[in-house]
């Protein structure tokens, strides 16, 4: 296991390296000059010369990629170019806490539906149930995510008034309120995350319900519930673990539509912020944040699918 995870840990950082040198390299070619965004277009040239100067921006390539790589390791993220040039990690940091409070009210919210829903679909294959499942679920993730969340707000903030159009997350809210704020939010993605899990765990139950050791447990006088529960479950539910732990990378920095439907302050709409405005430290910085939880949800689906399946390590 320990050969496993080291290979895998490995992996991840060549990834986060490689997609350093992408990050930089896009934000290199993007048009405009830096030090007039920040001083405007009535600084003067020298003034201008002294901020590049000041910044590093008459360096080398290699050398400014080599400053801002060490600075982001060490945790010295710089300075966002706009909005009075804040300190762009804790900015960051904050916005990366409110998008794993919506995860988590989203996992909360979708996992136990989703997986209980693919269960009876794959116990109930060929049914009228399984039909009426695959249906719903597939209705629900066809629909573009900004017209779930304008339809959502539309009939449960507007019409109904149960909930909030958006989310301040204000830090003095209580905990009740708060989680109002997000209900919609989380509803809105876990519909995106509805269908794939249900159709995977409908997928595993229906293998695994067809392999010989069932139908021996079976005949041997074991009950059926025991067998899908000890059994059956273990195995099925296998590649739905995958598809969990790869949709929590998603759901800390993929809801870039879902956040700006809401105007909920998480990550990803920090990030739209920063491409519309040019922000180049605060992009680069947002990108690798997300990228980083991409990366490590996808190190965390492959450990737990190792735990579960003992002959991935062997392999």
């Amino acid at each position: 296991m320990l050969r496993f995870l080291t290979r895998r840990l490995a992996l991840l950082a060549l990834t986060l390296f490689l997609t350093s040198i992408l990050v930089f390299a896009s934000t290199q070619i993007l048009p405009g000059d830096v030090a007039r965004l920040i001083l405007g277009r009535e600084a003067q040239e020298q003034a201008l010369q002294d901020l590049r100067e000041d910044l590093g921006l008459n360096q080398p390539l290699p050398v400014q990629y080599t400053a801002w790589l060490t600075g982001f390791v060490s945790g010295d993220w710089g300075r966002a170019f706009t909005g009075g040039r804040p300190p762009i990690r804790p900015l960051v940091m904050e916005r990366l806490g409110r998008s794993m409070q919506l995860a988590l009210v989203t996992l909360i919210l979708t996992v136990p539906l989703s997986v209980t829903l693919g269960v009876i679909a794959g116990l109930r294959e060929n049914t009228w149930i399984d039909s009426l499942i695959n249906i719903l679920t597939l209705a629900v993730v066809g629909l573009p995510e900004f017209v779930t969340g304008l339809v959502l707000i539309n009939v449960f903030a507007l019409g109904l008034g149960w909930f909030p159009t958006g989310a301040t997350l204000s830090a003095d809210a209580p905990l009740g309120e708060l989680l109002r704020q997000m209900i919609l939010p989380a509803v809105a993605a876990g519909f995106v995350m509805m269908a794939y899990i249900v159709r995977m765990t409908r997928a595993g139950v229906i293998d695994e319900m067809k392999k010989t050791y069932v139908r021996t447990a079976v005949l041997k006088g074991l009950p059926r519930r025991q067998v899908i529960l000890r059994h059956v479950l273990r195995n099925a539910l296998l590649p739905t673990v995958t598809v969990i732990a790869l949709s929590v990378g998603w759901l800390i920095g993929g809801l870039i539509v879902i956040e700006n439907v809401f105007n909920y302050p998480g990550l990803g709409r920090l990030m739209t912020a920063a491409v519309e405005d040019k922000d180049i430290p605060l992009m680069q910085a947002t990108v690798m944040v997300v990228v980083f939880f991409f990366a490590l949800a996808n190190l965390a689906a492959d450990v737990v699918y190792a735990l579960l399946n003992p002959r991935i390590r062997l392999e």
